[in-house]
């Protein structure tokens, strides 16, 4: 009997110093528990978290959502008062109004223009015609009282009716020249009135911009996070009004630079959330980052002075979440989780 309890003593501390002998060698995992699953605690989920702000000034009139709503894409969440982007709109249409209707007059005006030349033209060609008739009838007065058969007043009088259709001919060209003056600086004040409109339909959009962001509308669907406007509320451009969460949910794993080695995109991955009792979830590596955290950093690290001592950096890890999994709308951004990715599993 006593032997017997002899040796339970001598046992009892050899099996307990085993099992730490085990435990640790698991920890750390060395032989026999050599594994090339990495494992990482330094994991959270993330999403798209949108800032929805105010785009114009003025006072809310409506709130119409509540604090962690779901909302699908164009759902109004925040009225501002339109009365005076209203009013400017109304405004931009009736200055657009009256360059239009400049510019029917100036087309009224270019018409008119051209039948002016048409009539200077046609003058031209009348007073061309009788040119040409005064001096006919001159060279055969000429012809005439040089063989005597004609008088010399009948000669002086094709003279006069010469320059007088010569007159007329520089009179009539004279007039359509100042027709087709007067024709191009309507076009130049067509071009000047076309660039008025255009100013004035930019005016028209952009009160109507001006209009649409009093209306502040959900970007896309989602969950809404705590709404930080109240009605009566004075807001101006950039005042935050609340924050939009999109479905969409990933994870960001910060792994050691050691632990890197066979991990490759497409590889499994399992996780477990605390906020869900340690429930676990299933996805793969989408991405790794293209340099470790530091380097994102504002202040980096900067070692080349003073005495240096080596700290393992850390790499992020994107991973896609496993869709139609059980609970898995339950995850949020922010959340905890730890990671575990099979190095020595083949990539797909």
């Amino acid at each position: 009997m006593a032997f017997k309890f002899i040796r339970t003593r001598t046992l009892l501390p050899l099996a307990l110093g085993l099992i730490g002998a085990l435990v640790i060698l698991y920890a750390w995992r060395l032989p026999p528990f050599e594994t090339n699953r990495e494992t990482t605690d330094n994991a959270y989920v993330r999403g798209q978290v949108t800032v929805i702000s105010a785009q114009g000034s003025g006072t809310v009139t409506e709130v119409a959502v509540r604090d962690f709503q779901d909302v699908h894409e164009g759902d109004l969440l925040v009225r501002i008062d339109d009365r005076i982007p209203t009013q400017k709109l109304e405004q931009a249409l009736a200055a657009l109004a009256v360059k239009q209707a400049d510019l029917a007059n100036a087309d009224q005006s270019q018409r008119a223009a051209e039948a002016r030349i048409v009539a200077a033209q046609a003058q031209m060609a009348g007073a061309q015609t009788a040119l040409n008739t005064a001096e006919a009838t001159l060279r055969r007065s000429e012809a005439l009282l040089a063989k005597g058969v004609t008088t010399q007043q009948a000669l002086d009088q094709s003279r006069t009716a010469q320059a007088q259709a010569h007159t007329a001919m520089e009179q009539a060209d004279a007039a359509l020249q100042v027709a087709q003056q007067e024709y191009q600086s309507i076009l130049v004040g067509r071009q000047s009135q076309e660039a008025d409109i255009r100013n004035a339909e930019a005016v028209v959009r952009l009160a109507q911009i001006d209009l649409q962001n009093t209306r502040v509308v959900a970007p896309q669907d989602g969950k809404l996070g705590e709404i930080g406007v109240r009605l009566g509320q004075y807001v101006t451009a950039g005042t935050q009004l609340t924050s939009l969460v999109p479905p969409k949910r990933w994870i960001i794993a910060n792994f050691k630079e050691t632990q890197l080695a066979g991990m490759r995109v497409g590889q499994t991955v399992t996780f477990t959330v605390d906020a869900l009792d340690h429930r676990r979830f299933n996805g793969h590596i989408e991405e790794l980052a293209p340099a470790t955290g530091s380097e994102f950093s504002v202040l980096r690290p900067e070692n080349a002075t003073g005495n240096f001592i080596k700290v393992a950096q850390r790499v992020p890890v994107r991973i896609a979440i496993d869709p139609g999994q059980p609970a898995v709308s339950a995850l949020v951004p922010g959340l905890s989780v730890v990671v575990s990715v099979d190095t020595g599993a083949p990539a797909p």
